[in-house]
């Protein structure tokens, strides 16, 4: 074997190209160590720049903003906000119910994931620009049916949403045509005020929407309840205003049911003036064999059972 090729002597050019591929490579690799160490406080100090600002829209008593506003008043990129306020959703302090709108969790509701739905329903609601009012379930708690507690928070709008979610909480909308046309009532709120249908209009949502709430044994509960703040003469008023006979048979059935003569008697009377078509209670279900109430023309054909 020949290893006079290994004794020969290596060109200086060749050592000098050698040593300077190491320094580049070096160079590079400090570079890249020091630039990365450059993003890195610079996404910290922009993730500290939206925990500031979070912190301050608390001290104010605001617990929403969206993404718009943020960036404009930071001055900050939409991917450098968006890494930004991962890192704070990550962190819990955070929680979007949809793309563009935060909602800022106060630590006392961190297990919780986010603040209760009426802090920032209002807020959402203009966020996505729908007419609304908190209904049925929901607004039967706050009126003081409190027994049937709803597992989710539930909205009433103009336009199809699709429901939406926040840590634990669930907020489900029922779209309604004439929705302007609904009483409502300001409540107050731990952040200012959300829109509430009044006991009256929210008794008529709970029999229009029955289906979607369960059977109407749960809905003549709730009703029991929300009939010590219904006043019979607004209820009377409303119902004529409504003029959907079927909703008003099918709600005056259910208050003499539950014993609420005084709220039924006016829609009774109402119905005896307007001698509507015969109805059911309920509208999925079959009528054979059964012979209709005659004060209400109605077939009851779904058992209502009242609590004693």
């Amino acid at each position: 074997m020949d290893f006079s090729s290994l004794a020969k002597p290596v060109s200086l050019q060749w050592v000098v190209s050698l040593q300077w591929v190491c320094i580049t490579q070096r160079f590079l690799l400090v570079f890249e160590n020091a630039m990365q160490r450059v993003l890195a406080d610079g996404d910290r100090r922009k993730s500290n720049r939206l925990g500031a600002f979070v912190d301050q829209l608390q001290s104010q008593g605001r617990y929403t903003f969206s993404r718009d506003e943020a960036i404009h008043v930071l001055g900050v990129s939409l991917i450098a906000f968006q890494a930004a306020a991962r890192r704070l959703a990550e962190k819990g302090r955070l929680v979007s119910p949809r793309q563009g709108f935060y909602v800022i969790v106060p630590p006392e509701y961190s297990a919780a994931g986010t603040p209760p739905p009426s802090w920032f329903v209002d807020d959402f609601m203009k966020f996505l620009g729908h007419r609304y009012y908190v209904g049925l379930l929901t607004a039967a708690a706050l009126h003081g049916a409190a027994h049937q507690q709803p597992q989710e928070f539930q909205v009433v709008t103009d336009f199809p949403t699709r429901s939406a979610a926040a840590g634990r909480a669930r907020l489900r909308f029922f779209v309604k045509r004439g929705l302007e046309k609904t009483p409502t009532v300001q409540k107050k709120t731990e952040t200012g005020a959300m829109i509430v249908s009044t006991p009256e209009a929210t008794a008529l949502d709970l029999v229009r929407y029955a289906d979607s709430l369960g059977d109407l044994t749960r809905v003549a509960r709730v009703l029991a309840e929300l009939s010590e703040a219904m006043q019979p003469e607004i209820l009377a008023s409303l119902a004529q205003r409504e003029r959907r006979l079927p909703l008003i048979q099918r709600l005056g059935y259910l208050l003499e049911v539950i014993g609420r003569r005084e709220h039924a008697e006016p829609l009774a009377q109402l119905v005896a003036h307007s001698r509507p078509r015969h109805t059911s209670l309920n509208p999925s279900a079959g009528v054979e064999g059964l012979q209709p109430d005659p004060r209400w023309r109605l077939y009851p054909n779904e058992q209502v059972e009242v609590e004693e």
